[in-house]
């Protein structure tokens, strides 16, 4: 048996907030070690954000080769090649993982390939890719190991060899008839990827329309997009047997109202949540427990149930956002250096990176409504933002909660639909981070035309 390797932290995935945290306390003259079992980097720049929205990007590229005559070009209806948009979201990956293994060298943390679990405490035996064991023991360890896609008990699904959203981004054929489970932000935006290269797209989604914990307006915009795209919506249906093989034939049992329907298509692609990456990693002979539906149970320090073990990103229960497991680096790194900082009560955005994209932060009034918190909106139709005239790209709005008249001007939330409405949301969050009233973005200047002057505009609307 190999003897056992004492080091300062010891990170089991290299995912966000894992490696970030490996290469600071690297570069101060710790010893870190990350193990990984496969993506460098984690699920993020090889399978995951920057993939998908390669692809995304390519689609949108295809589309305006369609639109072509509307900005006085000859318009394309030649067929995508997939296998060019696959190569070069490949080569983007490539150059990602590139990128890591030069931050491990000069930080001086130590990655190690293979697949990693607890055998005790803080104790980890990894078998080596290259061949033979090894066995860590870490002053501070932290799991880092992600979420995967998740395929439910549906008769017939797990045999049907379903596309999850690793395999869509690996496609090098256009699938003709794409059926795609689920309407959360995952399969909103394969959906229209998919539709733009070239693919006939139904969506299944059980719950009474997409994106369902949306506000309405935000949910109608959505739908009335996606059926422009030509995307066939199957809401409120839930399906009860799939048969065949994704990739050949495919044969879909739905029922929705009492009534049942068939719809079939050649590939078929599961978009219906996440589950964490905590089974089988010997989280019992650490003494760390999990939360009901598998998450490794933190407070809001990150600290596990057992002493010096961590855990942050998607298998700690946080939302499932590569900027969020970047904060609980920050949360950890600057905790383990003695400060006191917690994941609650943090400002969280969210971007859907359909085009136009939908993106929001602080409270929607679904939520505000919910908590029974009193609020002034102003609204903007993205058409009065000139700079969306400059693009044709007019579809759209801005909405803004801003506290009740007497009781402060501070906002409460955003949500955009629109052309790069992800970049909208920074001033805003740096105005709510600070406390400062809405009238602080209102009597801004901002430059003409830009998208961001859109804000000045939204803010004049308040009451």
């Amino acid at each position: 048996m190999p003897p056992i390797e004492e080091v300062d932290l010891l990170v089991l995935g290299s995912g966000e907030a894992g490696k970030y945290l490996a290469w600071t306390l690297a570069s101060q003259g710790q010893r870190c070690v990350v193990i990984e079992r496969r993506f460098i980097g984690g699920s993020c720049p090889n399978i995951a954000c920057l993939p998908s929205k390669n692809v995304i990007h390519s689609a949108k590229v295809a589309s305006l080769f369609r639109r072509g005559a509307e900005f006085g070009l000859p318009a394309s209806t030649q067929p995508v090649d997939m296998a060019a948009v696959r190569d070069r979201k490949r080569r983007m990956v490539d150059g990602l993982i590139e990128m890591h293994e030069q931050k491990f060298v000069a930080s001086g943390a130590e990655l190690v390939m293979g697949s990693g679990k607890f055998v005790a405490p803080r104790t980890i035996e990894v078998e080596l890719h290259a061949g033979g064991t090894r066995t860590i023991l870490g002053k501070r360890v932290v799991i880092s190991t992600g979420s995967r896609a998740r395929l439910d008990e549906t008769p017939g699904l797990r045999e049907s060899q379903p596309l999850t959203h690793i395999e869509a981004l690996e496609l090098d054929h256009v699938p003709t008839q794409l059926i795609i489970l689920g309407g959360g932000y995952i399969g909103l935006e394969f959906a229209q990827a998919f539709r733009r290269i070239g693919s006939e797209v139904t969506i299944i989604e059980r719950n009474a329309t997409v994106i369902h914990r949306e506000d309405d307006d935000v949910t109608t915009a959505v739908t009335e997009l996606l059926q422009d795209e030509g995307i066939e919506v199957l809401a409120n249906t839930s399906v009860e047997r799939v048969s065949g093989t994704s990739g050949a034939e495919v044969s879909i049992e739905a029922s929705s109202n009492g009534a049942t329907s068939t719809v079939t298509g050649t590939h078929l692609l599961v978009a219906g949540g996440r589950t964490p990456n905590t089974d089988g990693i010997g989280l019992e002979l650490a003494g760390v427990e999990l939360e009901p539906h598998g998450h490794v149970r933190v407070d809001e320090r990150l600290q596990t149930t057992a002493e010096g073990v961590y855990a942050v990103g998607d298998c700690a229960g946080s939302p499932h956002f590569t900027h969020v497991a970047f904060d609980d680096f920050r949360v950890l790194r600057d905790n383990l250096a003695g400060g006191n900082r917690v994941t609650t009560g943090r400002q969280v955005p969210f971007c859907l990176f359909t085009d136009p994209e939908l993106a929001r932060v602080g409270l929607t009034e679904r939520e505000a409504r919910e908590q029974g918190i009193a609020y002034r909106l102003a609204k903007l139709p993205m058409v009065a933002v000139l700079r969306t005239r400059t693009l044709s790209e007019t579809r759209g709005f801005i909405k803004a909660l801003i506290e009740p008249e007497g009781q402060g001007d501070r906002i409460l939330g955003i949500t955009a639909f629109g052309s790069d409405a992800g970049e909208l949301l920074p001033p805003v969050q740096v105005a709510m981070s600070a406390g400062l009233p809405y009238t602080a973005l209102r009597d801004a200047i901002f430059t003409h035309p830009t998208m961001g002057e859109g804000l000045g505009g939204l803010f004049s609307a308040v009451h």
